[in-house]
């Protein structure tokens, strides 16, 4: 089957608002991202694909090829595009539920099996666009739709580490890391280097990135950014885990 992707000469230069929650972090992974492809003018290659979930809000926020697919399967999707055609530079776009819960075995195989792509994966600790349910991410004691009381880790266990298990599981070459929106920056250092990975061949290429949810959380805005600062970093260590050597600049 041949993959044929309608490239435009001429790119357009638009801004508009996002569709995310006031205060929602994924504007601010997102600009990072977009502000990654264009430092490494990749625009005319790239192709985006985004989960289900608040994720999907971003289908039409860039101006390249995109594809929004179904929940827990934007990591297979962008394999196969990747495969098809690997001339392109590829993004997996999701968040925390549909990585670490319904997509989670997408995401290790395709780094046991060291695929060229680039996930990112917004981290906010729970469920958002359905209501603020409990996630893989939720931490111990806080309150969810479905944990009024606080998440009891003795039932139901620890947040997931997923850079921790991405990187044990990938093989020499990929880049794992974790940014925070709370240090945008860094953010994009990260992002670029793991779609520098993915142009250089190496390997696997994923980043997590801690986000806020002030909707769900019921939080304002000095809470939300303490909870983003203080609390998320405890039980996720922001950094790269692991990452082939760079050359000196």
């Amino acid at each position: 089957m041949t993959v044929k992707l309608a490239m435009p000469k001429v790119w357009r230069k638009e801004t508009k608002p996002h569709k995310f929650c006031p205060g929602c972090g994924h504007g601010l992974v997102l600009k990072a991202l977009g502000e990654a492809i264009d430092a490494l003018e990749i625009q005319n290659q790239a192709i985006f694909g985004c989960d289900i979930g608040c994720s999907l809000l971003a289908w039409d926020f860039f101006n390249v090829d995109t594809i929004q697919t179904h929940h827990g399967r934007t990591t297979p999707v962008v394999t196969g595009i990747k495969r098809a055609r690997p001339d392109r530079i590829v993004i997996a776009y999701m968040g925390d539920g549909g990585g670490y819960a319904i997509g989670s075995q997408h995401l290790v195989n395709a780094a046991a099996r060291n695929e060229k792509i680039t996930v990112v994966l917004v981290n906010n600790c729970n469920y958002a666009m359905t209501g603020g349910q409990m996630a893989p991410t939720t931490l111990p004691g806080m309150k969810t739709e479905t944990s009024p009381y606080g998440r009891d880790a003795e039932t139901t266990g620890q947040p997931m580490q997923g850079p921790e298990m991405v990187a044990a599981i990938a093989r020499e070459g990929s880049y794992v890391a974790r940014g925070t929106i709370a240090n945008s920056r860094q953010l994009k250092t990260y992002i670029q280097r793991a779609l520098e990975n993915q142009m250089q061949g190496n390997g696997f290429s994923f980043v997590e990135a801690l986000s806020g949810c002030p909707t769900n959380w019921s939080t304002n805005a000095r809470d939300t950014w303490a909870f983003v600062e203080q609390a998320m970093p405890k039980y996720f260590k922001v950094g790269e885990l692991k990452a082939p050597p760079r050359k000196e600049e």
